[in-house]
């Protein structure tokens, strides 16, 4: 009998049980008090009158009017750059030892600060996480099974004093020594830092792990399972890890991995999603009946959000700074508003670059619905990543393929507008003509602005179909290699000019 596993299910339901449910708005000003009173101090709290803020009649109206919405580049050169010079309470009382590296899907490499208040935020959200799964229908002996978590290498690189690597290698780098028998691959593997060389030295001590969870970026897991499945001649992955039942993907949206991802797996497994981003972990998905995450309102992270809308935009991606931004407690539901956060890390009005859409606004449920770069509106089209990732869900479900990862752009020819998509099948065949007129019709069908820019500036698209390898080998050229990696899902019409000259040259070579 599992009793060490019986005993910690009973803890975990005894834990949710106890978490006493208090109104989302009151949890929120209480943050944003805590945040003001803690950094009022900072040189960043004292520029902009924390103190004065903290005792006004209404904290977040008064938050809002005297402190300005910032992007990375602002807040960095304004800010965080005093940080990496040495210089102590800038944004966040004393100075941090980490900064973490972004991947830099939408711009160059990103360096954000991660104090010892945002870790230790980081592993309550964790606890937090843990303590719902008592909703979920697991056995006793799950919670005695070890957990697999690929990110990013926990070789952290030391530049300048400071320790830096992807928020997922310095997370795991803190990870508490009790912990150690539980989490696989284990500090040795988990700190080298090319990534073939990590999945072959998982693949060989595999079958000495009784892995129950796994977390990680869905193509990378999906890469692992197959070298692991490849190395010891199995049919899949239970075969080798027979107690396998949750994984967690971690910030990208899952569904169009699924049809490519069970391929590898003898039986579906439970998923949870979660929301942890290099400046906090910021949702979880806390209950069974939903695909949705709630957002952590009680933990370091105050929340606003700014309807998604044209005239709250710069010219430059940014965020206007008359926008009004709404709180927790006048959001409504679908609707796709641009996330900014304030967190026990330094980050002020920051606007993460992500927009949700909230589900169910009495339990603070979003979704992810894209990035603020990643909307492709060149033409009035309107498209979010999330209708992206609903359109290619219909493709695979209705021809009967495996479209793990996709990206798409506007591109221009013969002075007209078109929409030129690049979808990675791993399985099945495709016919590029009968995918691209269902495609089209899908999106018409499911957004009137994309309808409505088909039957103007927007000529024709069109899908061409290459090997979901190509995918995985274009972020390898770009020393873009596992980890938080994740392909962008539109592209600049330059970037894309780029990524179609790599496309045709291996296509070249594959046909050679």
């Amino acid at each position: 009998m599992p009793v060490i596993g019986e005993l910690i299910k009973k803890a975990i339901d005894l834990g949710e049980k106890l978490n006493t449910e208090s109104k989302p708005a009151e949890k929120q000003l209480k943050v944003l008090q805590e945040l003001l009173d803690h950094a009022k101090d900072t040189s960043f709290g004292k520029y902009h009158g924390f103190k004065k803020i903290h005792k006004s009649k209404d904290t977040v109206s008064s938050y809002q009017q005297k402190v300005p919405y910032h992007d990375y580049d602002a807040i960095y050169d304004l800010w965080w750059k005093k940080i990496r010079e040495g210089h102590d309470d800038i944004t966040w009382p004393g100075i941090n030892r980490f900064f973490a590296v972004s991947s830099g899907t939408t711009s160059n490499s990103k360096y954000i600060p991660v104090t010892d208040d945002m870790l230790d935020a980081i592993r309550k959200t964790g606890i937090q996480q843990i303590m719902t799964l008592s909703k979920y229908d697991l056995p006793s002996d799950f919670f005695e099974r070890q957990i697999m978590m690929l990110g990013s290498s926990t070789e952290l690189k030391e530049n300048n004093g400071f320790l830096e690597g992807e928020i997922s290698g310095i997370s795991a780098s803190q990870i508490p020594f009790w912990f150690n028998n539980f989490y696989k691959p284990g500090p040795e593997i988990s700190a080298i830092e090319d990534w073939d060389e990590r999945i072959e030295k998982i693949a060989e001590q595999a079958r000495d792990w009784d892995i129950g969870s796994i977390s990680g970026i869905p193509s990378w897991i999906e890469l692992m399972m197959k070298r692991v499945i490849a190395y010891h001649g199995v049919d899949n992955i239970h075969d080798i890890w027979p107690n396998l039942a949750v994984y967690t993907p971690g910030g990208v949206a899952f569904e169009p991995h699924r049809k490519s991802f069970e391929k590898n797996l003898a039986h579906p497994l439970i998923y949870i999603d979660t929301y942890l981003a290099s400046e906090g972990f910021l949702a979880f998905q806390g209950r069974p009946d939903t695909d949705a995450m709630a957002l952590v309102l009680d933990n370091g992270v105050f929340f606003e959000f700014v309807p998604f809308e044209p005239e709250n935009m710069t010219e430059s991606g940014g965020i206007h700074p008359d926008a009004k931004a709404l709180t927790i407690a006048e959001v409504e539901e679908n609707k796709d508003y641009i996330l900014v956060i304030s967190t026990v890390a330094g980050a002020w009005r920051y606007m993460i670059g992500d927009t949700v859409s909230f589900t169910n606004k009495e339990k603070a449920e979003i979704k992810i619905t894209g990035r603020t770069k990643f909307f492709l509106n060149v033409v009035g089209s309107q498209l979010s990543v999330h209708q992206m990732d609903q359109a290619i869900e219909a493709v695979q479900e209705k021809f009967n393929i495996a479209i793990p990862e996709y990206t798409v752009s506007a591109v221009r020819e013969n002075g007209e507008y078109m929409h030129r998509w690049y979808l990675g099948k791993d399985s099945g065949e495709a016919d590029e003509e009968e995918i691209t007129a269902f495609l089209d019709q899908n999106l018409q069908e499911k957004n009137k602005n994309y309808k409505v820019a088909r039957n103007k500036a927007l000529k024709s698209i069109e899908a061409k179909i290459i090997p979901a390898a190509t995918f995985i080998a274009y972020n390898e050229k770009q020393k873009k290699k596992g980890g938080q990696v994740k392909f962008p899902r539109v592209m600049k019409e330059d970037v894309f000019g780029e990524w179609e000259n790599f496309v045709k040259k291996s296509s070249h070579l594959a046909e050679q």
